[in-house]
């Protein structure tokens, strides 16, 4: 009789054992569903940041110690980077707007890739017809990191121009 309890509650913990790696890697997965979704906030606020002319935040998407590669201007640094966005955001002859399409999210642990796409729209001040603006998009790779915050930043990106 013995024996036979033992076998049902061996074939239980068994199972249990099975059922928890499945539920941790679910687990996994909506934790890094979430982390994209933060991600894709943080991008999509950025721009909305820049185009209301709002320097503080558009500078606060990037890390300390973020490092950048843009075909059109030289290797920066947060100060390099937020010093070129705030002088684009001071002109007052011309209006600046960005776009962002993002491609892909990939989510491991603290960092983060993403794949996306900018478009730039440059008008005069008061336009923003197609007929009076200039549009380009630019091909980019953001590293992502969750700093000790909690709040993913930029650590490294690279953007180039399509063509």
């Amino acid at each position: 009789m013995m024996r036979r309890a033992a076998l049902p509650l061996a074939s239980v913990a068994l199972a249990l054992a099975m059922a928890l790696p499945l539920r941790a890697a679910a687990a996994g997965e909506t934790a890094q569903a979430a982390d994209a979704a933060a991600i894709r906030a943080r991008l999509t606020g950025w721009a909305e940041a820049f185009n209301a002319g709002d320097a503080g935040r558009v500078c606060d998407l990037f890390a300390d110690d973020l490092q950048s590669d843009v075909e059109t201007a030289a290797a920066g640094d947060k100060a390099s980077v937020c010093a070129r966005l705030k002088a684009a955001l001071a002109k007052p002859d011309r209006r600046l707007t960005y776009a962002v399409a993002i491609h892909d999210i990939l989510v491991s642990g603290d960092m983060a890739a993403v794949r996306l796409t900018w478009t730039s729209t440059l008008s005069a001040a008061g336009e923003n017809t197609p007929d009076k603006s200039e549009s380009w998009a630019e091909q980019g790779l953001d590293v992502f990191r969750r700093d000790p915050d909690g709040v993913w930043r930029i650590v490294r990106y690279m953007a180039y121009g399509t063509r």
